[in-house]
């Protein structure tokens, strides 16, 4: 018979930190959270690790989600038999690449994928499970990016959620956190001021182009660059609204 512990797989790990003592897939793990391990804290976290060993025989238990500061993380999906954001990161730009071989994808395009899944979400997510990934985990990575513009922000969801779409395509009987994440809403304020040419800079654009492409062209911008143009091309947009 064995020993049963006094300490209810719960310890004080320093003064500052609590320790978890539970196996997973028959490997034993002491991971630790940040709290002062006084005797409230300790009941309350022996009650959370009840939680966390009925998730574990429940098949629903997250490594990531309950101790994400774990320094031997990556560890434990190394040997996993689910493919890992690195490896579905990796197949979608394959894909990118083949499509740019076929002109079907700008090289600009395929360039700017690669950095935003190298810089931002593959340190974040690269070891993880694939089909673990939760919405919370996805959307903590991206509200960490204070400085980010609304156009930046949503460019950078923007190719997430097409590596993801293209990962999903495997599994469609699983629904892809990936799409649950919001764009920011972008607003006339948001956008950059248009700042129109001075009369001089005007008049020396239509005097280089009657020089390099002749009359017709000089004489198209001359009229394009007139009030006149401008209205007539405000009132259009305002007849077709």
């Amino acid at each position: 018979m064995g020993r049963r512990s006094i300490t209810g797989g719960v310890v004080g790990k320093g003064s500052k930190r609590i320790q978890y003592d539970f196996r997973l897939d028959g490997v034993r793990y002491r991971p630790t959270l940040r709290a002062i391990p006084t005797e409230a804290n300790l009941r309350r976290a022996r009650e959370h690790l009840k939680v966390i060993r009925g998730r574990i025989r429940l098949g629903t238990f997250s490594f990531i989600e309950e101790f994400p500061d774990f320094r031997d993380l990556h560890k434990i999906f190394h040997h996993s038999p689910y493919r890992t954001c690195d490896e579905v990161f990796d197949e979608y730009l394959s894909y990118c690449d083949s499509r740019l071989s076929k002109h079907d994808l700008s090289f600009a395009t395929f360039t700017g994928y690669r950095k935003v899944l190298d810089s931002i979400w593959r340190p974040k997510l690269g070891a993880l499970p694939f089909l673990q990934v939760r919405y919370s985990t996805l959307l903590k990575i991206a509200s960490q990016y204070k400085t980010w513009s609304k156009k930046t922000y949503n460019n950078k969801i923007s190719v997430l959620r097409r590596a993801f779409e293209f990962g999903y395509r495997d599994h469609p009987d699983h629904a892809n956190p990936a799409w649950a994440l919001k764009g920011a809403r972008i607003r006339r304020r948001d956008l950059p001021r248009i700042d129109p040419f001075r009369i001089q800079d005007t008049e020396t654009l239509i005097t280089a182009i009657h020089q390099d492409w002749g009359e017709v062209q000089g004489n198209f911008m001359s009229f394009a660059s007139s009030p006149d143009f401008g209205r007539r091309r405000r009132s259009q947009r305002a007849g077709l609204r």
